[in-house]
């Protein structure tokens, strides 16, 4: 059984899942590094056998971050491909959702625990392509948030992890970036990653920090001004008071 901390990294093998697997091994924690070839995050036997051997090697998950995500072909959506951009929700909403549905019920045990979700600005708003990226991010903040109010009360808390643009297969190979020059450092990325599993900003829960734009000590500073309902959470603005959707 492990004395160190223990994260569970999906999409690890590659990417931004690579650089914060590595970081969180140097700051000391027993990492699990998740990819295709080790549990389809789809796949809920796959993934519920994999969160067990997990569990049996180390005797407790203490962070889990869902990094594992893929993008669609940048078309318009009446060019898309049904089954691609079906897929795309599938690995970036339902992946998250099943590691979450197994991982979720040990920490609330343990009365412990930090679920990072890897988001996106692509997120708050609609896509003119790739329009199932753009969706299941929106999704997966949603995901965020249940997951924030299903376990706060149980030392659990959920935050949404917006990287920034950082190089990577992945991004160079997309169209919107081609004629990019500044990228978001993985350093930044992995920063943030860290102070959020630590604990550091248990007041975020539940929304969105961006790395290239926030630091640990922006954060802090932020929050000690005191932080709206709707601050970094994607939040349709109510009509007044007899607005029916309130």
């Amino acid at each position: 059984m492990s004395s160190a901390p223990v994260v569970v990294v999906t999409g690890a093998s590659r990417g931004i899942g690579r650089h914060l697997a590595d970081a969180f091994e140097q700051a000391g924690y027993a990492v699990e590094r998740g990819s295709s070839a080790v549990a389809d995050v789809t796949d809920r036997v796959a993934v519920e056998r994999w969160v067990g051997e997990v569990l049996g090697r180390h005797g407790r998950i203490d962070v889990l971050v869902n990094n594992a995500g893929v993008i669609d072909t940048e078309v318009p959506i009446h060019e898309a491909d049904p089954e691609e951009w079906w897929r795309t929700m599938e690995v970036n909403v339902r992946g998250p959702f099943l590691v979450t549905h197994a991982v979720l019920p040990h920490m609330v045990a343990a009365g412990s625990g930090r679920v990072i979700n890897v988001n996106s600005g692509a997120g708050v708003r609609p896509g003119a392509v790739a329009s199932a990226y753009n969706a299941s991010k929106t999704a997966l903040a949603r995901l965020t948030g249940s997951t924030d109010l299903a376990g706060r009360d149980h030392g659990v808390f959920a935050f949404d992890l917006a990287p920034g643009v950082v190089r990577t297969d992945m991004t160079e190979a997309m169209v919107a970036h081609v004629s990019r020059t500044e990228w978001t450092d993985p350093g930044e990325v992995s920063a943030l990653a860290l102070a959020l599993a630590a604990g550091e900003h248990d007041v975020w829960s539940g929304r969105m920090v961006r790395a290239g734009v926030d630091t640990p000590a922006s954060l802090r500073d932020r929050a000690a001004g005191g932080l709206d309902a709707a601050d970094r959470t994607i939040t349709l603005v109510p009509w007044g008071d007899d607005d029916p959707l309130g």
